[in-house]
């Protein structure tokens, strides 16, 4: 009894034959061996790279105590035996001095192998993001990603995201591996070709700036659902084709900005399609005989790009009439609850002061739409209004402004580049005013640079109190004096600010300060408004004045 007893117990550290059942008949399936570590090498061409020391060592205490539990798939060749799958078994088990380890060995042709390899190591939940990218995107050679979705239990828009990562440079690879940079904006960044990640890594310098990157993608990305032209359009540049059947359209790599977003990468192709279109606005405009408006106010005529619109307009032969010449009506939109609960979301209304908004808001409405309908009898004529820098446009009714005769539409020439003895007296007067009021910024300006630079020599911007509300109204309203031009400070504030040019700076405080205390969420729209205008740079001059630790965390959210 004894010997037939460890006769069985030394046969099972050598071979466990285990069986299945094929066409009603058992069959040798899988042989495991004790094999000698010595006699195991990893595979060279493992797609695995990375292994956790910790988890290492823990695994391998593990072994110690209670063994390997699940034996690792091994190959034969030239003598000894490579790993096919169970290298992190296998290093743990040297590191817990083991001699043999259980062994399962397969014959396997060497594309096989890579494919079992690739299949094992991203079933896992700890693979590194760029590795796992990496061997999908092999994968992909074979496979439709649907399929692979399949193999891997995982969804087919994991499967593209993880495709387009594969694209990304080495380069920014390195901060996706030590944490810097999230798998999301590393998707972002790789939606670019190569030679314009080399370009956004070259601008960013050798420190890593989730803040830069995230604008030079939003400077390089298109919100195709904005775009002037007909995204659907095969002719608009018929080399390019359509836009929904682009592959730089982001929707046909899958849904990487949300179900469906259509999102275009292809920057100098995209400007194309914007430029044909408003030229195609130009002919139409010149064809059925109808005013084409720019969004532009005399006041801003003199600016670079605005001056690019103003000359196109004119070498097409067009009358150029700015916002300041004529009436506009627009079609109203009839609001409704729902409109109504998205204007005042950041207010504690309840549902009988949401229908007294929206009652108040019909009857607006009726009133402008009344006026819409009888613009024609009363001069007005049709015609498009367009934005300067999108080209995006409507169909509206105009009627030209009378003017006298010593006032004048013509804005060839910039008023800031003409001499004073070519000006008329108005606009000497205007200049007069323009020097005046530019003065005044440099001052404000230098004054607020003396400050900072005083604040900076203090303790104060180390404290990490909350903000007091004297504090607050003090950063708010100078974020807003020296970051939000005149004709925005109108059109977006003066419902909450009122009319700051006919207040006293003591004024302004107090009604800020009555206003704030009521409607916080004004202060936020302050800062969106600054950040989306691209002045990041003046933002946190703000911050950094005002407590910067704190406040920057604004911008991040």
């Amino acid at each position: 009894m004894t010997t037939k007893a460890s006769t069985a117990k030394k046969r099972s550290k050598t071979k466990v034959a285990a069986k299945e059942v094929v066409n009603g008949k058992k069959t040798l399936a899988l042989q495991i061996q004790n094999l000698p570590i010595g006699k195991i090498k990893p595979d060279p061409k493992q797609p695995r790279k990375t292994f956790d020391e910790k988890q290492l060592v823990q695994l391998s205490e593990s072994i110690k105590t209670y063994g390997v539990l699940q034996p690792i798939t091994v190959r034969q060749m030239n003598g000894h035996y490579v790993i096919v799958m169970g290298e992190r078994r296998y290093r743990s088990s040297k590191l817990a001095s083991k001699k043999t380890i259980p062994c399962i060995v397969k014959n396997y042709e060497n594309n096989d192998v890579l494919e079992v390899q690739i299949i094992e190591n991203l079933q896992r939940k700890d693979v590194e993001p760029t590795e796992e990218a990496e061997a999908i995107a092999y994968l992909s050679e074979k496979y439709a990603p649907t399929e692979i979705a399949k193999r891997l239990g995982r969804t087919d828009n994991f499967i593209r995201q993880r495709l387009k990562l594969a694209g990304l440079i080495d380069g920014f690879k390195h901060f996706v591996r030590n944490g810097e940079m999230t798998i999301s904006l590393g998707v972002g960044v790789a939606l670019f070709e190569p030679e314009e990640q080399q370009m956004m890594l070259e601008t960013m310098g050798e420190d890593f700036n989730a803040h830069q990157i995230n604008r030079m993608i939003k400077d390089q990305t298109y919100d195709l659902e904005k775009a002037s032209f007909d995204v659907t359009d095969k002719k608009l540049v018929p080399k390019v084709g359509s836009c929904v059947e682009c592959p730089f359209n982001v929707a046909n790599q899958g849904n990487l900005f949300g179900e469906g977003k259509m999102v275009c990468t292809k920057a100098a192709c995209f400007e194309t399609k914007k430029s044909k279109s408003f030229l195609n606005l130009i002919e139409k405009s010149k064809k059925e005989n109808i005013l084409l408006i720019p969004e532009i106010r005399q006041y801003w005529a003199d600016d670079e790009s605005n001056q690019l619109i103003i000359s196109q307009l004119k070498k097409n032969g067009l009358k150029v009439y700015l916002l300041d010449d004529v009436e506009i009506i627009e079609n109203p939109i009839e609001p409704t609850i729902e409109t109504i609960q998205e204007e005042y979301q950041h207010y504690d209304y309840s549902e009988d002061e949401l229908k007294a908004e929206l009652d108040e808001a019909m009857q607006n409405h009726n009133e402008a739409l009344e006026e819409y309908n009888s613009a024609k009898e009363n001069g007005f004529v049709n015609g498009i209004l367009f934005h300067p820098e999108t080209y995006r446009n409507k169909e509206v009714f105009i009627k030209i402004v009378e003017k006298s005769k010593d006032e004048s539409t013509d804005y060839s020439a910039p008023l800031a580049n003409r001499k004073m003895a070519d000006c008329t007296p108005e606009e000497q007067i205007v200049k007069i005013n323009e020097r005046e009021i530019r003065k005044k910024q440099i001052e404000n300006n230098k004054q607020f640079e003396e400050v900072v630079q005083m604040i900076r020599e203090t303790k104060y911007i180390n404290t990490k109190k909350t903000l007091s509300m004297d504090e607050m109204v003090a950063f708010s309203i100078s974020l807003f004096e020296n970051n939000v031009d005149y004709m925005s400070q109108q059109k977006y504030f003066s419902k909450f600010l009122g009319d700051t040019s006919k207040m006293t700076k003591v004024e302004m405080v107090e009604n800020f300060k009555k206003k704030f205390k009521k409607e916080e969420i004004w202060a936020v729209d302050i800062f969106n408004y600054v950040k989306e205008d691209n002045n990041q740079r003046k933002f946190f001059e703000h911050c950094i004045t005002f407590k910067g630790r704190a406040l920057s965390i604004i911008w991040e959210e």
